[in-house]
């Protein structure tokens, strides 16, 4: 019996060829966090955490152990065990049975293929293996880091399948779909050197050069970079080429490997550490001889005790001892600006390094760390892995080979590295008061230290030894003369030495943000502390003027001066954000510098301007929004009034953390008509740009602000479109209940036009729900209640809505004759988004009934009409349906064209079950060599 278990897409389990009936989603799921590593137990704990996240562990708990005996039952017949092992659940299976694992087994069969065709036929099999997001409806922390690891795997498989391809000689096949990939991943620069070396062997030099210096300047706009290695030379090798010369493959004859140097400079002002730089150096010498790593730990508590600048300054000492190179990475650990940086962006920056093809990389990070430890095994390197987090962060970064030194620097003991691997620890203190007296009289100069003996005892004593904060007091001195060291160590008493954080409790962050505070006027040191208060992770000068209460002018003046302090950081596009430290001590200064009717005031001018501002918007994107208008915005704001649709929808985009950010703040401090108006500006745009969830959690809190404001309208709208959200998500109990609570208010209060409007959308749940008899007879109620209102749009989307359903049926007389009604009405009266919707509506009629000409016509009308509209939604799906006529017309190429580009469009709104779907169109339009498939 052949088992098959499946978990790239929804759960699955299916057994010669027929499902077996695997149980409840959450029994699924748990499978699922089983075999995520096959052959390895998994703690109950851990499983705990996979399948319920946050929830109630004593709960989840015992579901867990129903669950797992269900599934040793179902299982059991199909050869698949599940045993309680020492080390946790172990479930036993053949891993080419789990599709995640036979997808990495085939990757890792056709980076191994002798032949590139072979090679590329393996990875079109793994490929084809994808049915949607993986473990679908899981949601959890650890779920969502899982997808976005096999993601990358995905997409890497997809860049090798291009190599193997342009390799074979057949850059015409992978074209298409490297179009697809440079346009979703545009900094990609191995896509980026595939694409261009496709496109010069498929004799598009002139597009070839273009699409290099055209990321090359992205690159450099973005990043600051000139292109990788690997791209440059796909570029100099087209233009080289002479006569019939080919442009040379990704798989470039071998090259002598470098000699990585990455050390950082050695610290300037190294003073002292006699005492650990001897323990060091006997610490790498019992590694070297003994096997080992050598661990720099403080455990005295704060960053900035010295534990980079102690590895870097005895590094570059010794780095006679280590002929074959250094390598250097800052992990990140405990950075105030993001989360650790992930071991795999770590392995593959030293992969780059030791002089890795990036074309033979694999994607599988077991295999990209076995690769690592290939390439350093017996070198003499030295490896520093500086500001670790976690042991785990760090396994796979550690050689295999005792040759290499490791130096990890972490305010952890990390025992687990200790225990298992070997590392020697050595404990980092604070410098001796003679070490931190010669360090602040190097920074701040001899003469000035002897003249003022009083403040340095008193600056001393305030820094207790920390390198980092000793070091920013001599900074502070060398960078004003005239100032008095009694001044500083004046400073610093007012201020005190406030902890840098809870785990680090003799560190002084705010003491060194006070005296960038100090050089600031009266009006300076007020908006930097509102700027702390202002929702959002990032803010525009618009917003920023407006929670001031200044003119933008003057606005932009403060900014600048906040900015050249290193108080503030200023992005293109006049965005302006603070590091999260920074921001929190700008949050205290202003709760305990500001009264609260200041700080207050200033929130509710900055919500207002986000609040107005998108009511603004809104109107552009959909002339016939919600009802009301927000209250008058209060004195000092300053709204911005998008001059178009792009313009608005732009705004929205780069606004959309704001606005989410700001309606939060608005329900804490109850402001009920902002918190509704905060939702009913931003339906419309969520709906274009394809969030659902946002606007669920939108609506759960308008509901909130709703029972406050006196319009029965204003609850029938939010249940209208949180309905709607909810069919969207697949969620049917919720959509029919919103929907039919929203029916039973608009028939309460007698409203037709909300009743109008409630079984428009009512139609499209029901569709969303799978019953298009249903969804035909409420959007002829709508239609009926819309004949008798004088609203001429409203009138031809109802008509629209009754001719798709009619279609949807099977009904094509009378699907076109609504249509052709509601498309007439729709260009009198000049309503592009419902013109567009209808096109759609006719382009559909006509494929089915055979006129494929007709159907691409109105298709491609409907696409440049949403594409103006900045309409990502219908785009993506206007694109699948427009590729079916394509086929059918016997053009498989611009077939395949629409359905990349809605492939690309799906994944980037997150709908993983519409881009597993048509990547299965793509596959069959692949796998029939060109020719057109059935038509659905």
């Amino acid at each position: 019996m052949v088992v098959e278990i499946r978990l790239l897409g929804a759960v699955e389990v299916v057994a010669d060829g027929r499902p077996v009936q695997v149980g409840p989603p959450r029994q699924r799921h748990v499978l699922a966090a089983l075999l995520a590593e096959v052959g390895r137990p998994v703690r109950p704990e851990v499983l705990v955490d996979r399948v319920w996240g946050s929830g109630d562990p004593r709960s989840a708990a015992g579901a867990l152990h129903t669950y797992i005996s269900q599934l040793r039952r179902v299982l059991a017949p199909f050869g698949v065990t599940i045993t309680r092992e020492p080390g946790g659940y172990l479930c036993r299976v053949d891993p080419d049975a789990v599709d995640i694992h036979r997808f990495a087994g085939l990757v890792a069969s056709a980076r191994a293929a002798g032949d590139p065709a072979e090679g590329a036929r393996l990875c079109e099999r793994a490929l084809a293996l994808w049915r949607g997001e993986p473990v679908f409806g899981l949601d959890t922390a650890w779920a969502d880091r899982w997808r976005s690891h096999l993601e990358d795997e995905r997409a890497a498989a997809e860049s090798e399948r291009a190599d193997l391809l342009l390799r074979s000689g057949r850059p015409g096949e992978v074209l298409p779909a490297l179009a697809a990939l440079v346009a979703d991943r545009p900094l990609d620069e191995r896509s980026a050197a595939q694409y261009v070396t496709a496109l010069y062997r498929s004799g598009r030099q002139a597009d070839a050069l273009a699409h290099y210096h055209a990321v090359r300047a992205r690159l450099a706009d973005e990043l600051g970079a000139e292109p990788s290695p690997n791209l440059r030379a796909a570029y100099q090798s087209i233009l080289s080429a002479e006569g019939g010369a080919e442009a040379p493959s990704s798989g470039r004859a071998p090259r002598p490997r470098p000699v990585p140097r990455q050390l950082p400079p050695a610290p300037a002002h190294f003073v002292g550490r006699a005492e650990e730089l001897a323990r060091l150096t006997e610490r790498v010498r019992e590694a070297v001889e003994h096997g080992g790593t050598v661990l720099i730990s403080a455990l005295a508590g704060a960053g900035g005790i010295g534990k980079t600048w102690l590895a870097l300054h005895w590094g570059h000492a010794a780095a006679d001892r280590f002929p074959d190179g250094q390598l250097f990475v800052d992990l990140r650990g405990f950075s105030p600006e993001g989360e650790p940086l992930p071991p795999g962006v770590a392995l593959r920056g030293f992969l780059d390094a030791l002089g890795a093809d990036p074309t033979r990389v694999p994607a599988d990070p077991q295999a990209q760390a076995a690769l690592y430890r290939s390439l350093v095994a017996d070198k003499r390197m030295l490896v520093v892995l500086d500001n670790a987090a976690t042991t785990e962060q760090l396994v796979p970064l550690l050689p295999g080979t005792p040759a290499c030194t490791v130096l990890v620097t972490s305010r952890r003991r990390l025992t687990g590295l200790i225990s298992r691997h070997g590392a020697h620890h050595l404990n980092l203190r604070p410098l001796s008061d003679d070490e931190a007296r010669a360090l602040l009289t190097e920074r701040a100069g001899r003469a000035r230290a002897l003249a003022e003996p009083d403040a340095v005892a008193d600056l001393l004593a305030y820094c207790r030894g920390f390198p980092l904060a000793l070091s920013l007091v001599g900074a502070r001195a060398g960078t004003d003369p005239r100032l008095p060291l009694s001044r500083i160590a004046a400073e610093l008493r007012e201020s005190g030495l406030d902890a840098l954080d809870d785990d680090e409790p003799t560190g002084s962050l705010p003491t060194v943000l006070s005296w960038s505070q100090r050089a600031l006027t009266a009006g300076q040191r007020e908006a930097f502390a509102l700027l702390g208060t202002a929702p959002g992770p990032d803010i525009g000068l618009s917003a920023a003027a407006s929670l001031l209460g200044h003119p933008p002018a003057e606005t932009r003046r403060l900014l600048r001066t906040l900015a050249e302090a290193s108080l503030l950081d200023h992005a293109p596009h006049d965005r302006y954000a603070m590091h999260d430290l920074i921001r929190a001590h700008a949050e205290t200064t202003a709760h305990r510098d500001l009264a609260e009717d200041v700080r207050v005031a200033a929130l509710r001018r900055v919500v207002d301007f986000y609040t107005h501002t998108a009511d603004a918007a809104d109107r552009l994107v959909y002339p016939h929004s919600g009802p009301g208008r927000p209250d008058p915005a209060a004195p000092g704001t300053h709204p911005l009034r998008p001059a178009d649709i792009s313009a608005a929808m732009a705004w929205f985009d780069a606004e959309h953390a704001q606005l989410i950010a700001a309606q939060q703040a608005a329900v804490a401090h109850g402001w009920h008509d902002a918190v509704w108006h905060l939702f009913r500006a931003t339906v419309m745009y969520r709906v274009r740009r394809g969030r659902p969830r946002e606007l669920l959690a939108s609506g759960r809190a308008a509901l909130g602000a709703a029972e406050h404001l006196p319009d029965p309208a204003v609850h029938i709208h939010i249940h209208r479109f949180m309905g709607s959200s909810s069919a969207g998500l697949g969620l049917r109990d919720p959509a029919l209940e919103h929907m039919g609570r929203a029916l039973e208010l608009a028939r309460d209060h007698d409203d037709a036009t909300q009743r109008a409007h409630v079984h428009y959308a009512f139609a499209g749940v029901s569709e969303q729900l799978g019953d298009n008899e249903a969804a035909l007879a409420h959007a002829t109620a709508a239609l009926e209640l819309f004949r008798t209102l004088d609203h001429p749009a409203w009138h031809a989307d109802a008509l629209n809505s009754v001719g798709w359903y009619n279609a949807q049926l099977g009904r094509y007389t009378a699907a076109r004759e609504h249509c052709l009604e509601a498309l007439a009405l729709h260009r009198r009266h000049r309503v592009p988004d419902g013109e567009a919707a209808t096109l759609d509506s006719l382009a559909y009629v006509e494929h089915r009934t055979g006129d494929h000409h007709a159907a691409v016509a109105h298709y491609s009308e409907a696409l440049a009409l949403h594409r103006a509209l900045g309409n990502t939604h219908d785009t993506a799906d206007i694109l699948d349906r427009l590729a079916h006529p394509r086929a059918a017309l016997g053009r498989p190429d611009l077939a395949r064209a629409a359905w990349s580009e809605a492939l690309r469009l799906y994944r980037d709104g997150g709908r993983h079950d519409d881009a597993a779907r048509v990547q299965q169109e793509l596959n069959r339009l692949e796998a029939a060599g060109g020719a057109t498939p059935p038509t659905p």
